[in-house]
């Protein structure tokens, strides 16, 4: 009985001296200065219009207007001092998958698997000055350079063609060297105005660069099958593109052989990514996801900096402001999404 006793006695010894030391412990940490945790932003604005419906593509323009391409062919003009709808009219019967203003104030737009058009204003409204047939049933989007004047179209499955943004006449055609294995065209991007280089990533995970002066292969590598998202920054000489799965691949060009190299990757919580972006001032990008998040990169470290998730259902456009927008008096991003609604980011300025 006295040995149970003094075991006893022991252990509510021990107990109380365990219970003193986390006590303590406790009361060290409360004393202590915390760390600082960022909450992700909220949007400073959300644009909506009853029959508006699915968001295909956005651009700003200049920094005082949204130009929004639905599903329903139909594109939206928003005013971002009254964040209002000044107009919408009907472009095709087919979704509007891309968007942008050129530096002479014309609205290009693509519809998905038939054309591209240029509208130019008027007193009432925007009318067709020209258009391109595509015959493309693919999402590869175009790609506009204000530099040098010239756009980049998929033509037929796996073909580009290269046209001057003022009059729309054909520069050239750029050919894979093999296309019964490379699949549709994906993605493309004119990666270096001033070199005069661009890159087209197909199906199968091919990328292949051609040099614009001689529309001539440069080189072909397999890298992320299926990249619907690609975008490059030429000052830095990295590029990042993702697809369906749950990976961001960051690549670099060797140069002059312009051959590209797989830097890194980003692993994804979710797979399925629609878009990436990299901002303008190269501090950020973003990429916009199936699941509705809109994820936040640094684009020095490529470290997560914050996870967005206003929009409910997929996430299917992203463009930054050309500069602050004045009502909010800052550069904005507008995320365009499934959900019907706009998203306006005031993002780590």
């Amino acid at each position: 009985m006295f040995i149970l006793q003094s075991v006893t006695r022991l252990g509510r010894k021990r107990l109380c001296g365990k219970a003193q030391q986390i006590l303590s412990a406790a009361s060290r940490s409360a004393s202590a200065p915390q760390m600082a945790v960022l909450l992700p932003p909220d949007p400073v604005f959300s644009l909506r219009s009853a029959d508006m419906g699915a968001v295909h593509s956005v651009t700003f323009d200049s920094c005082q207007r949204l130009c929004a391409g639905t599903a329903s062919g139909r594109i939206f003009l928003w005013d971002l001092q009254t964040n209002r709808c000044r107009m919408n009219f009907s472009a095709a019967p087919r979704p509007i998958i891309a968007l942008h203003r050129d530096a002479r104030g014309a609205l290009v737009s693509q519809e998905k698997g038939a054309g591209v058009k240029v509208w130019r204003p008027t007193n009432c409204g925007y009318e067709v000055s020209g258009q391109i047939e595509t015959d493309s049933g693919n999402f590869c989007r175009i790609d506009c350079s204000d530099e040098r004047d010239l756009m980049l179209v998929p033509k037929g499955a796996n073909h580009l063609q290269v046209h001057s943004l003022r009059d729309l006449q054909l520069v050239m055609t750029l050919q894979p060297e093999a296309e019964e294995s490379l699949g549709a065209l994906m993605s493309c991007r004119i990666i270096d105005p001033d070199a005069a280089h661009a890159l087209a990533a197909f199906e199968s995970g091919h990328f292949v660069t051609w040099d614009l002066r001689e529309g001539k292969v440069l080189s072909s590598v397999k890298l992320e099958e299926s990249p619907m998202a690609l975008d490059y920054d030429s000052l830095t000489n990295r590029g990042i593109c993702a697809g369906p799965g749950d990976s961001m691949r960051v690549f670099a060009f060797q140069r002059p052989q312009m051959a590209i190299v797989q830097r890194s990757e980003i692993a994804l919580k979710n797979p399925g990514i629609s878009v990436v972006r990299i901002r303008p001032d190269r501090k950020v990008f973003v990429s916009g996801g199936w699941d509705g998040r809109v994820r936040v990169f640094s684009w020095k470290s490529l470290r997560p900096l914050a996870v967005l998730t206003e929009h409910k259902k997929g996430v299917l456009d992203v463009a930054f402001s050309p500069g602050s927008v004045d009502l909010w008096r800052a550069p904005l991003m507008a995320v365009a999404g499934e959900d019907s609604q706009i998203s306006l980011w005031n993002l780590y300025n």
